[in-house]
């Protein structure tokens, strides 16, 4: 029975004298780390824990590590509508007519065909932004059809009704790929943000914020 309790008091006293030594290597998780994971090492990785990475900051004061994050939210938000085109005339090509038409397409194809039919593609593009835009602005109806019927606005619209397309032209083929372009959004607009605009034969003297000029209108805010 002495010699099962020398034994004891012997290992008791081991431990306290390892106790100690480790303890006087330091106390931070940094320094215990090592320590942790050779112990662990012949436990499933899960168990293993990961150093923590603290980003310092870089010379404007901003963290490194959130301004990565937040580039990288960028990116991914650039591509929701990834286009596949170095040029509009491309992603025109590219586009597909639908053989039946949303009466909100046919009103936006339809303003875009007969305001800058024969223009350039960016042209035409900024037409269909401003009816877009108008629709979007709360300040005119929220329908791209209610933007174009709205009287006294678009003067191809005679007593209520649009002209006859032909649909059969590359002129309505190139509209509908312009108008689709324009409501997703995939091209960036010549004149972003305009919700107005006049041909360049008519000085209306608007007291409104002139943007540019593309082909034959002039475009405002």
């Amino acid at each position: 029975m002495r010699s099962k309790v020398q034994w004891a008091s012997a290992v008791a006293l081991a431990a306290t004298i390892l106790t100690t030594l480790f303890g006087a290597q330091g106390s931070g998780a940094a320094a215990l780390a090592p320590v942790l994971v050779q112990a662990q090492s012949n436990l499933d990785p899960i168990f293993v824990s990961k150093p923590v990475v603290q980003s310092l900051p870089s010379e404007d004061g901003v963290d490194a590590t959130d301004d990565d994050s937040a580039a990288g939210a960028d990116q991914d938000a650039s591509q929701d509508n990834p286009v596949d085109a170095d040029t509009l005339a491309q992603l025109v090509a590219q586009q597909s007519v639908p053989g039946r038409l949303s009466s909100e397409m046919r009103c936006l194809a339809s303003a875009i065909y007969f305001e800058s039919r024969g223009e350039t593609l960016e042209g035409q593009l900024a037409v269909g932004r401003v009816i877009i835009n108008r629709a979007e602005s709360g300040r005119f109806p929220a329908s791209y059809c209610g933007v174009v019927y709205q009287p006294a606005q678009f003067s191809f619209i005679q007593g209520k009704k649009m002209p006859k397309v032909r649909e059969q032209s590359s002129g309505w083929r190139e509209a509908v790929a312009v108008a689709k372009i324009a409501m997703e959004k995939s091209w960036k607009s010549p004149v972003k943000g305009a919700l107005f605009f006049h041909a360049t034969r008519v000085e209306p003297n608007w007291r409104l914020t002139r943007l540019a000029r593309v082909d034959n209108h002039i475009f405002y805010r």
